[in-house]
């Protein structure tokens, strides 16, 4: 059976590690426990967040037990940022966004069994944690030179850095101690940007109580140009579907590139190796199909918001291009699926045609180029040719309100009727 660290590595999902030959030693013995954080300064996790939650679970599976912690505390503050000082969220908001974030985790783990998971929020021991105990227990342990020299405090002397984010670094290395403390914890997992405070946790835990842990970080993960994943033009990639629908979280996953999607695939995914180096030879000999893409789509979009979710999305990026009936299509994922084409806004009062919506939603530059359009045989609505430039709306709406537009083969948009 594959050790859990050479199947980490061979997924490209090791940046850093502390001692990993000790790490190994310790993984093979028998089951330890770990932990990973994430800082509630929003109301949901976005497919960053994911790559961390997918690697506990990796964890997990192989026989250890996850600690997935949600940081009640380390949130009101926030990890300071090199482009300048955080704004703080109320408490109230902070609190809501925990609750959010612990249901969010808990879908993702196992919270039975032997090696079941376990939530906790670090505001449990920091709440009544005096600031003369923080400074005496903990303070005394971090030499100041040392948290000047790390790159984001460094970047942001010149402008300017709170002590409150430059302490943050202390709150997260409680986190560390605390949890080795109540639960034997011996591993913390995070993405790189986070390597200095999770190798400070380390340290504080040595100093503090004499005892070796260890560390293991991911690498950020990129797109081709090297910018960050999991931004696209709508903005982040978040797994609420309040804030990414179903349909645009998988439409995130259909356009990877070709140079990164079978490292994707080998990230995000708990496809087999094998069975991904089969998916690579196919893309390889014919990338224009986009098989790769697809799979990995459809694998995420279904560890994310099921399978009902995926099946809808794949129904829909078929139907809009006349692929499928649109008539088989929710209301929801219709608009979902129109919202992330560019759809707009027309109102029944002004009796639209054809050419208003082609016009109104981008596809044309006039209502010239619109009438060409239909006159060339290119106009479609609702996936039928169009003949008639003047042709009203009204009728034939999807739902009673949207219609979907395409242009050529390719140029899709939509608009809502109100």
């Amino acid at each position: 059976m594959t050790h859990v660290l050479d199947d980490l590595d061979a997924r490209g999902l090791i940046a850093h590690s502390t001692d990993r030959d000790a790490l190994r030693a310790e993984l093979s013995e028998g089951p330890i426990t770990y932990y990973v954080g994430f800082d509630p300064t929003a109301p949901s996790l976005h497919i960053g967040n994911l790559l961390q939650i997918l690697t506990a679970r990796r964890l997990q599976l192989a026989g250890h037990k996850p600690l997935m912690l949600v940081g009640g505390s380390t949130g009101l503050i926030g990890d300071p940022k090199e482009a300048g000082e955080r704004v703080m969220n109320p408490k109230e908001t902070v609190g809501e966004w925990v609750d959010n974030i612990r249901e969010q985790v808990s879908r993702f783990v196992e919270l039975g069994g032997d090696n079941g998971a376990t939530i906790v929020n670090n505001l449990d021991w920091t709440a009544g944690l005096s600031t003369i105990d923080f400074l005496r227990d903990i303070g005394k342990h971090f030499p100041v030179n040392r948290m000047l020299a790390r790159d984001v405090v460094s970047s942001r002397l010149e402008s300017g850095i709170s002590y409150t984010e430059f302490s943050y670094v202390l709150l997260q290395s409680l986190d560390y101690l605390e949890l080795h403390r109540r639960h034997g914890c011996v591993l913390q997992t995070g993405g790189s940007d986070q390597w200095g405070n999770i190798t400070a946790g380390v340290e504080l835990v040595r100093r503090a109580d004499g005892h070796k842990v260890h560390a293991l970080a991911t690498p950020l993960i990129t797109k081709a140009d090297g910018t960050k994943f999991g931004k696209t033009e709508a903005g982040t990639v978040w797994l609420d579907p309040g804030l990414t629908s179903p349909y645009a979280f998988y439409q995130s996953w259909i356009q990877a590139e070709d140079s990164k999607v079978i490292e994707y695939l080998r990230q995000f995914t708990f496809l087999a190796l094998d069975e991904i180096a089969a998916i690579e030879a196919e893309h390889v000999e014919k990338p224009g199909l986009r098989a790769a893409q697809r799979r990995l789509a459809a694998e995420v979009t279904t560890l994310v918001h099921g399978q009902d979710e995926t099946t809808a999305a794949e129904l829909a990026s078929r139907a809009l291009f006349g692929r499928a009936e649109l008539a088989e299509l929710s209301e929801s994922t219709l608009a979902a699926a129109l919202r992330e084409a560019g759809a707009v806004d027309l109102s029944a009062a002004d009796r639209p045609t054809v050419v208003d919506a082609f016009v109104a939603a981008g596809l044309a530059d006039s209502k010239s180029a619109a009438r060409r359009a239909v006159a060339d045989g290119g106009a479609y609505v609702n996936n039928e040719r169009v003949s008639d430039p003047d042709l009203e709306l009204a009728d034939g709406l999807l739902h009673g309100k949207w219609a979907v537009l395409r242009k050529g083969k390719r140029s899709i948009s939509g608009v809502s009727v109100s």
